[in-house]
């Protein structure tokens, strides 16, 4: 089976995807991976071969020609405040407009979906995985008939909005029915020589199943197929420090912005640095992944504050008591996994709605950046190493993270999603399976 995996030039995004790979890989099957040049080298450093496609040179530098500062329009689209419905037709069309406009079209420009479909054409996959932005990923599948799939990093807020968004355009008159997404859509299929249905537009947006690896207490529900699939951690090459061979000599909490945080903004969406000597007389270590440019003094930090640049959130989390972070998935999921209570300061897109998933759940603390001082996190901070409910919760996600198929148990019922929804495999590939 020859399977295209699609991802836009953003290395967070991207390792998600890794794990799944190479289970696909290890199975014999056949692994592409295309993006925009940008992202070449960490496709390669995963061990993977890359599909340059697109021009598209640096994600921050679309961002500020497209909108300036983007913090402002993701901090609008606030998930968590309409998870049970929309605030109104206006409000859900206006969310779907900014989405499309704002992040579907511009990080699958023209250039980069006639690429991938060109690519498509002469390589001929049987299925195509793509991150829930990757829009030239099922478009590419489309042209050329292949099955495909998204492969989530949080909560399905993009469906869950679609699904919102469908269910009031069906109530406005004719004249009012204004789908901003379907529009885009059918004109990128169009130059491709395909004008779709609305049943092919929305089996572009939900893809042909959904693959999840949320805890199922963590997700939203949504429309379609759902495969379950165990998280499994990659931040990209990394080396284990020295001082986390021992085990820790008493309890500890790591504090970080992530690398989405510091690569995407240039800035903390939050301003931790302040907030530290906050903790100096918590009877725990505190481990604060934080660089030179986000910690400038570390030498007038509190004894019990052990500031690093950067470390595997997979090697130190199995010795954390709790952590405090910013909502990013890669981070949020590595937490779940290894059961650790969780402070999330969640500020853009879904990462509010996580906060308030993990709260519900009793394995998190919900601390908005606006109710953040030096007195809340110390609060947010004692709470999560005392309160055994909160270290019952996380063990509880993490019992059901264990539980879901590795990606590597996973290869079948991909196998069989292409033979269901694919055409006849490519002739070098012989049987699917």
């Amino acid at each position: 089976m020859r399977v295209l995996i699609t991802c836009f030039a953003h290395n967070t995004h991207y390792y998600n995807l890794v794990p799944l790979a190479w289970a696909l890989r290890a199975a014999g099957h056949e692994v592409r991976v295309a993006s925009q040049p940008a992202l070449t080298e960490v496709i390669n450093g995963s061990g993977l071969t890359a599909v340059p496609v697109g021009d598209l040179d640096s994600i921050a530098e679309l961002m500020t020609r497209i909108g300036g500062d983007p913090t402002p329009y993701q901090q609008g689209l606030d998930f968590a405040q309409t998870r049970s419905g929309p605030l109104g037709w206006e409000h859900a069309l206006g969310r779907q407009t900014m989405m499309t406009a704002m992040s579907f079209a511009p990080l699958n420009g023209d250039t980069t979906i006639d690429d991938l479909v060109d690519f498509a054409r002469a390589w001929r996959p049987d299925l195509v995985l793509w991150e829930p932005f990757t829009y030239a990923g099922p478009v590419a599948a489309h042209v050329v008939g292949a099955a495909h799939a998204r492969l989530l990093w949080g909560p399905d807020v993009i469906l869950a909005a679609r699904s919102q968004f469908l269910e009031l355009l069906a109530r406005q008159p004719e004249e009012r029915r204004e789908d901003p997404m379907a529009e885009w859509l059918t004109w990128t299929l169009e130059r491709h020589g395909t004008t779709p249905d609305a049943a092919a537009i929305e089996e572009l947006v939900g893809g042909h199943a959904t693959i999840d690896p949320a805890p199922a207490s963590l997700r939203v529900p949504v429309p379609g197929e759902v495969l379950p699939m165990r998280f499994v951690p990659y931040n990209g090459p990394s080396v284990v420090p020295d001082w986390l061979h021992a085990p820790p000599t008493r309890r500890r909490v790591c504090i970080t912005l992530g690398v989405s945080a510091r690569e995407t903004y240039g800035r903390d969406a939050v301003p931790f640095e302040e907030l530290l000597h906050a903790l100096g007389d918590v009877d725990a270590e505190i481990v604060a992944t934080l660089d030179a440019s986000q910690l400038r003094d570390r030498e007038g930090l509190p004894a019990n504050i052990r500031a690093v640049d950067f470390v595997p959130m997979d090697v130190l989390l199995p010795t954390c008591d709790a952590i405090v972070h910013h909502g990013g998935a890669g981070t949020g999921y590595t937490a779940t996994l290894h059961g650790v209570p969780q402070i999330i300061v969640g500020s853009l897109w879904d990462a509010p709605l996580k906060a308030e998933l993990h709260a519900e759940q009793g394995a998190g603390i919900d601390l908005p950046p606006e109710k953040l001082d030096a007195a809340s996190l110390r609060e947010a901070v004692v709470r999560a190493l005392t309160d055994p409910s909160l270290a019952a919760g996380a063990r509880r996600l993490r019992e059901e993270t264990l539980a879901a198929p590795s990606p590597a148990a996973l290869v079948p019922a991909l196998e069989r999603l292409a033979a269901r929804h694919g055409r006849t495999p490519h002739p070098s590939q012989g049987d699917p399976t």
